[in-house]
């Protein structure tokens, strides 16, 4: 069977194995009647099945009649700013964020530049399913633009958000670990703009991975050892499209994903004070910290669209997404790994203090996350097994199940980007989390197998 998954979010599929360049012209082709033939901007991330699917994709928005605005190489969260900077009727970014090397996708993006909600996606796929495309005559071909220097539009408004010369008053050391992925283009350059020393990890994008893309501890410890042998003040760990970061403290220590999100709302709500919205995955560290702040919280549904649709409804100043997820409204309603550096180096800079020591002063959790390889389909079975062995906990339903409890959680979700089934379990002491999510996943696998 065909490995590709579709959905209101976007395309993703295995190169060769259900996403290949007839499908993906088909795809751009629904997306360029649905835009009606205006401006799109289109950009990439560093893999190396991007110019494939690049020249597919412009065979596609060309045929429908669309202007193309090629970016080039850049990371996904410019490419939502550009939509808004040129006034695009949206954008398509050529991405599959942290999924393996085989993997690649298409992520649409609005006219405001955030990612598609539930009634765009929605549309977008019943002009696929109905084959609708409204193909042009010769006369009404689209055009390319290449667009210069894509990534400064965006530096520059991450910049307008944090006092700058107060952060290149410390001439920080950071370490970047940009995986040859899209970070490369703007993550240097925005550090630099910081007065920041940089060293630099992977940093020709060109998707030649030097170690599995997604940013979690297991992955990083080269950057670990590199924060360490060039005595840094932090390293970030950017995933392969760059709307993520992980964090590595002064020491050494992987402390994020989950706590990327933590600091930079830390940093935020103690100046900006109003409702802040996370996923229902995210560590309960963010209620802690809206708490102190007397700020509003909210969990949304799991998934980017869910969490933009959420602050969008309760005019949030933030919010993001536990896996390294920062949404900053002022930029655009989409993931932001440079926002994300800059939040912290801000916080860094005012309080005056070293990252552990800052990661240190929030509450602590464990949060322990596990997969199972198995159909989406089999999700409802999987719930109601978890539900059964735990029925001293608070249900609640709709993504999946979360299992809550006074101090801890336990949820189970199906993936909106893999064909697996996650498990995700924190405790306010490392052993019980760990316990917790093994019970878990013995009455999971149990169920489904």
């Amino acid at each position: 069977m065909a490995t590709r998954i579709l959905s209101i979010s976007g395309l993703r599929g295995v190169i060769g194995d259900g996403l290949d360049p007839v499908y993906t012209s088909r795809f751009a082709a629904a997306l360029g009647t649905m835009f009606c033939g205006g401006k799109v901007v289109l950009a990439r991330d560093g893999r190396s099945t991007g110019p494939m699917l690049h020249h597919a994709v412009v065979s596609g928005l060309l045929a429908t009649g669309c202007d193309v605005l090629d970016a080039g190489v850049c990371t996904t969260p410019t490419c939502g700013v550009l939509v808004q900077h040129h006034k695009a009727a949206g954008g398509l970014q050529i991405t599959t964020s942290h999924n393996p090397i085989e993997w690649n996708g298409l992520k649409p993006f609005a006219p405001d530049g955030s990612v598609f909600n539930r009634d765009l996606g929605q549309q977008l796929l019943q002009i696929l399913e109905q084959d609708s495309i409204a193909w042009r005559n010769w006369s009404g071909l689209g055009s390319v633009v290449t667009l210069q220097n894509p990534a400064q539009v965006h530096i520059d408004k991450v910049l307008s958000l944090v006092n700058a010369e107060t952060i290149r008053q410390r001439r920080f050391k950071v370490v970047l670990d940009c995986n040859h992925g899209s970070g490369a283009v703007g993550g240097p350059q925005l550090l630099q703009a910081l007065g920041c020393e940089v060293v630099v990890l992977g940093g020709t994008p060109d998707g030649r991975f030097e170690h599995i893309p997604e940013p979690v501890e297991k992955n990083l410890g080269d950057l670990c050892q590199a924060v360490v042998k060039h005595s840094a003040d932090a390293g970030f760990a950017q995933d392969p499209d760059a709307d993520r970061l992980a964090i590595v403290d002064e020491t050494g220590r992987y402390i994020g994903e989950e706590l990327t999100l933590a600091l930079a709302a830390d940093f935020v709500l103690e100046k900006l004070k109003g409702p802040f919205v996370v996923n229902g995955s995210t560590s309960r560290v963010t209620a802690d910290i809206a708490a102190k702040h007397g700020c509003q919280f909210h969990r949304s549904y799991v998934g980017e669209a869910h969490v933009c649709a959420k602050m969008r409804s309760v005019q949030a100043v933030l919010g993001g997404e536990g896996n390294g997820g920062v949404i900053e409204p002022r930029i655009g309603y989409v993931r932001d790994s440079l926002v994300s550096m800059a939040y912290v180096l801000a916080g860094l800079a005012a309080g005056k203090r070293r990252l552990s020591q800052w990661a240190d002063s929030l509450p602590f959790y464990t949060i322990v996350k596990d997969r199972i390889e198995c159909p989406a389909s089999k999700t409802e079975v999987a719930c109601a097994a978890l539900r059964n062995a735990f029925p001293d906990a608070e249900a609640r339903e709709g993504d999946g199940l979360r299992l809550d409890w006074n101090d801890r959680w336990v949820q189970v979700r199906a993936s909106n980007t893999e064909p697996i089934i996650r498990i995700i379990a924190e405790a306010p002491e490392t052993a019980a989390a760990v316990s917790l999510i093994d019970r878990a996943m013995q009455v999971v696998r149990k169920a489904v197998s």
